[in-house]
């Protein structure tokens, strides 16, 4: 009951769905223990509901105190260097290079991975000379050396390739979610 009530709370808090999915679906499966199989169904909080920018300088920018946040390392990278936010870890795999000193949460909680990934898409019927073209072009951007070293240093890393690649991607991730929200016992509304 307490795990389902923790995610319709986190589900009522996302006024951008497209930023807030990813967060609130981290922030369920650390509360499940991947090497224990159990959860501990403790809601976490989150700025998901925000303006990413308006809401760290609120927090922050006022004197505001924030417990604890699961957010992008690019809207968060500054507020780490400077003091004002303390990173305990990170969700992906490996270490961030823009924050070497900064533990993945894997090194504490076994198996644990949470990714967020932005990509470009197109309605179903475009044709395919027109994703080509877009594909080829945004790998392109991507591959510059100035563009590639301030997304490194925001904390990005880049993921190029073709949209066969980026399908596998997002067929991937959908699938892994899938398991996290269903084992939550979260619902829709």
């Amino acid at each position: 009951m307490r795990r389902a009530a923790s995610a319709r709370k986190l589900g009522d808090q996302a006024a951008d769905r497209s930023v807030a999915v990813p967060v609130e679906l981290a922030q369920i499966d650390l509360a499940h223990d991947a090497a224990a199989g159990t959860t501990t169904g403790q809601p976490r909080a989150t700025g998901a509901d925000r303006g990413a920018d308006a809401w760290t300088k609120q927090r922050l920018g006022t004197g505001g105190q924030v417990q604890v946040m699961f957010d992008f390392i690019p809207s968060s990278v500054e507020h780490i260097r400077s003091g004002k936010l303390r990173a305990l870890g990170v969700t992906t795999t490996a270490r961030a290079a823009a924050l070497p000193d900064v533990p993945t949460l894997g090194e504490f909680v076994p198996a644990y991975e949470a990714s967020g990934w932005f990509g470009l898409g197109a309605p179903r019927n475009t044709p395919v000379e027109i994703v080509d073209a877009i594909n080829k072009e945004t790998n392109a951007i991507l591959a510059d050396g100035k563009v590639k070293a301030r997304l490194a240093d925001l904390g990005g890393t880049v993921l190029t390739g073709s949209p066969a690649d980026f399908g596998k991607l997002i067929g991937v991730e959908s699938d892994k979610w899938a398991k996290v929200v269903k084992f939550s016992g979260a619902k829709p509304g």
